[in-house]
């Protein structure tokens, strides 16, 4: 009969009147996914809190109990339910793979939209001016950031400085051309020279020095892999900017 019955777990979370702690509210989705039936006990008050980590040797809410063990806060339950932990610094494509699919998305929209079909010439084009502005922006949000960063592997950065701040501003100028159609030779020059200069500095520093750097192609913050990423998108600009020149 006990086996019929839904497992339990209590759960003490931080349920302030000016903040409620979201992982006390993420350990109670997880515990409720999991199939257990939660026991919601609230710490409504700051002196509730430290009272019961004081009780407890607690240096966090939220806690969950299981049949009379304390499991712990939130990570401590994705462990104890055999789930994996995300380490912060690990290495991810994760964001480029969701710029560029966002990229595409909007381009065939604007294909659909525009054109009436998806598939277009013209959402090859708006796929990498929208990729390119879309880049620019991650490494405007901190663009001291990105510079640091840039510092690590570009020639030209290594020589001057201040080229991080311009490259970043200069994608998002030639992406916005691109996307107009306005000066597709100005645009294009400048597709031709940051990308040309990148996809060198790329290949030094992985390909033939064996470098194992960060790229700093959506921003100075992230924990994406310098190496065919960063080639492709600086080769995108290259061969974008012949496809303008072609066109004109």
């Amino acid at each position: 009969m006990d086996a019929l019955l839904p497992k339990t777990a209590i759960l003490y979370r931080m349920v302030l009147p000016d903040h409620t702690c979201p992982y006390g509210l993420k350990a109670r989705h997880l515990l409720k996914s999991h199939g257990y039936r939660v026991v919601d006990r609230l710490l409504t008050t700051r002196a509730e809190v430290d009272a019961f980590k004081a009780e407890h040797g607690a240096s966090t809410t939220p806690q969950a109990f299981i049949a009379g063990q304390r499991i712990g806060g939130h990570d401590d339950l994705r462990r104890w339910l055999g789930l994996k932990l995300r380490d912060p610094k690990a290495l991810t494509y994760r964001p480029v793979i969701a710029l560029f699919g966002m990229a595409a998305a909007m381009a065939l929209a604007l294909s659909t939209a525009m054109m009436g079909t998806p598939i277009t010439v013209h959402a090859v084009e708006w796929f990498v001016g929208i990729a390119m502005c879309l880049l620019a922006f991650l490494k405007l949000r901190d663009v001291d950031g990105f510079a640091t960063m840039f510092l690590n592997y570009d020639l030209l950065a290594r020589v001057w400085v201040p080229y991080g701040i311009v490259y970043a501003w200069a994608e998002a100028a030639a992406g916005v051309m691109m996307l107009s159609g306005l000066w597709p030779w100005f645009s294009a020059g400048i597709a031709l020279f940051i990308g040309g200069i990148g996809a060198v500095s790329v290949v030094k520093a992985v390909y033939i020095d064996k470098r194992d750097l960060k790229c700093a192609c959506v921003g100075g913050d992230s924990n994406v892999p310098l190496g065919m990423v960063s080639l492709l998108e600086n080769l995108m600009m290259i061969g974008m900017a012949f496809w303008m020149v072609a066109g004109v």
